[in-house]
């Protein structure tokens, strides 16, 4: 496996597939903050952190607002992706909010929510 530089956002640290995504969401501990709702789940391989994110439909009918906010996110994991000193976990992001949040915003959070699970792994 190559190594996964410190700035980037690789297919490696990508979460897809049903069985990953239902043992994530089956099998992990949830939390939120005032946009963001995530649910982690620390595991026992030696990868890259893996994300996946989600903007529902219920909220933002337009596609444009919901790709930005994608965005948003993913930009802000990955220069703050720094903070998860852990290999190996799968994080979730879902947006739960009527409001489109700006990117300081939207990173803010992200930073809470990797210390916050950075925490919880090192306990």
């Amino acid at each position: 496996m190559p190594s996964v530089a410190a700035n980037t956002f690789s297919k490696e640290e990508r979460l897809c597939g049903k069985t990953s995504v239902a043992a994530l969401v089956s099998g992990g501990k949830w939390g939120s903050t005032a946009h963001i709702r995530y649910c982690w789940l620390p595991s026992e391989r030696e990868s890259p952190n893996r994300i996946l994110v989600s903007v529902p439909k219920r909220y933002f009918k337009r596609a444009v607002m919901r790709n930005l906010l994608k965005r948003r996110i993913r930009e802000a994991y990955r220069t703050q992706k720094s903070l998860l000193h852990t290999a190996g976990t799968d994080i979730m992001f879902a947006y739960g909010s009527k409001e489109c949040a700006d990117y300081r915003t939207i990173c803010d959070e992200i930073a809470s929510i990797l210390s916050r699970i950075d925490r919880k792994i090192s306990q």
